[in-house]
């Protein structure tokens, strides 16, 4: 657990800027630069891609102009339009261009362009952008992104209350759209809806988000869960000291004087009693650290790692079905708890609720993309499912990355072992075992003596043992 924010802290996460979102996140689907002989085979929305991709905004923008006449309705094109004009520093005339057009004909898609230009402006991303999109959606009320957009204008101008309720609007049009969710989480924080913004954020794990608004919505439920927020000035001296002593010098019996030190003189701080329980299950005394747990839980339901700890004490002590509410807890009160998440997958396999387990796992793959664990567990609970396509998905992520990884080439191979004598149909069979002798055959190229994979290339050679 972490010390009390300093004054400084505080301030730069105040300072934080929701513009991080993407000043305008307004490109086309993500992609990279190609070589020459392949730009000629590009088709127009793939060539412009390419050109900003490079930073060559001049060369996509009549590409898009032209892409956006056939399909004037594109809002992918108009994004990616808009951000090839602002990257070629046209914003001005651009804006200028955008009103003409709407002086003319108005039109949805022209006043969302505008939109997005002003709010590519630090000094326009308020009122002028707020007044395009509402415009916009005035014009087209059922369209999700342009609610999405007056929304996240609104969140940037810190007018959260207002910004609620296109937020909510566009998650019920575009439910399976993430991003949406991050801005409504900071507006329902703002407006002192803690567990609505906690709700949304567990909506946004389940839903693959990037690796970037992971990092943003750890960023936003450190702030509606901050244990010490209001954490009395007077006592911060005694805490650093109890910290140094449990965390620094592993030292718990002078930390624990110096938190019961600061509980009586404020009884009722939930933190110092997590901390407590802390201290008192690393000197193994479980009966304590229960009390403390418990105690901090009652003062701070809220607060999913209070729930956290319990879990995890119960779990030490082999009691599972003891740690399971606590973890499920933990995880619904805070959804970026890493390691609740994979306890509870593991309590699920162990369970045998391959569904739970599942979503566990992949929740876990997305808070932590790179990381090689989850990606096993996954696959495992796919495989038992019988989804072969999803397994295989999951471990060559892992050896894409790393094709020197002999566990999960390993598994790649008995994974398509088990696939050729669970088929049904010959053609099946045969390419699976296939993949598995290429599989299983490197494994042995690199370990001779590796008798797994060894006795999976029997298996495979002789198939009625």
């Amino acid at each position: 657990m972490r010390l009390p924010p300093s004054d400084s802290r505080r301030a730069a996460r105040r300072l934080t800027t929701w513009a991080g979102v993407a000043v305008l996140g307004l490109g086309l689907a993500s992609g990279c630069g190609h070589g020459t002989a392949a730009e000629r085979s590009l088709d127009p929305r793939d060539q412009a891609r390419a050109y900003l991709a490079k930073n060559q905004p001049e060369r996509a923008v009549p590409l898009l102009e032209a892409e956006l006449a056939r399909a004037p309705e594109d809002l992918t094109l108009a994004r990616a339009l808009t951000e090839a004009q602002v990257k070629a520093g046209h914003t001005d005339a651009w804006i200028a261009e955008l009103q003409r057009r709407n002086a003319q004909a108005e039109r949805a898609v022209n006043h969302y362009m505008l939109g997005l230009a002003y709010f590519s402006r630090a000094s326009d991303a308020g009122s002028p952008a707020v007044a395009a999109f509402e415009r916009a959606l005035a014009l087209k009320p059922d369209e999700p992104e342009f609610h999405y957009r007056l929304g996240l204008a609104r969140v940037e101008s810190e007018q959260y209350a207002e910004a609620v309720g296109p937020l909510r609007r566009a998650a019920e049009l575009a439910p399976e759209r993430a991003g949406v969710r991050l801005p409504l989480a900071k507006a329902l924080h703002h407006t002192g809806d803690a567990a609505g913004a906690v709700a949304a954020l567990g909506a946004l794990v389940k839903m693959e988000p990037s690796p970037s608004e992971v990092a943003r919505a750890r960023v936003l439920m450190d702030q509606i869960a901050d244990p010490f927020a209001r954490f009395p000035k007077a006592a911060e001296p005694k805490l650093e000291e109890a910290m140094r002593y449990l965390q620094e010098l592993d030292a718990p019996h002078p930390a624990i004087v110096n938190f019961e030190e600061i509980l009586r003189d404020y009884p009722d701080l939930a933190v110092v009693h997590a901390l407590l329980g802390l201290a008192w299950q690393r000197l193994d005394d479980a009966g304590r650290a229960v009390e403390e747990f418990k105690r901090a839980i009652e003062l701070a339901p809220e607060d999913g790692k209070n729930h956290f700890y319990l879990g995890e004490l119960y779990l030490g002590r082999q009691r599972p079905e003891a740690a399971r509410p606590y973890l499920e807890k933990a995880v619904e009160l805070n959804p970026l708890l890493d390691t609740a998440w994979l306890r509870l997958g593991d309590l699920h396999l162990e369970r045998k609720d391959l569904k739970a387990a599942g979503e566990a796992f992949r929740v876990l793959t997305h808070l932590q993309p790179d990381a090689v664990p989850p990606r096993g567990k996954l696959a495992l609970v796919l495989q038992l499912e019988g989804d072969w396509a999803g397994a295989e998905r999951e471990l060559m992520r892992v050896v894409d990355r790393d094709p020197e990884n002999l566990e999960f080439t390993l598994r790649l191979g008995i994974l398509f072992t088990e696939q050729a004598k669970q088929s049904s149909k010959p053609e099946e069979r045969r390419v699976a075992a296939e993949k598995a002798e290429r599989w299983l055959r490197k494994v042995l190229e690199a370990q001779p003596e590796n008798v797994v994979a060894s006795r999976a290339l029997q298996q495979l050679k002789t198939p009625g043992q």
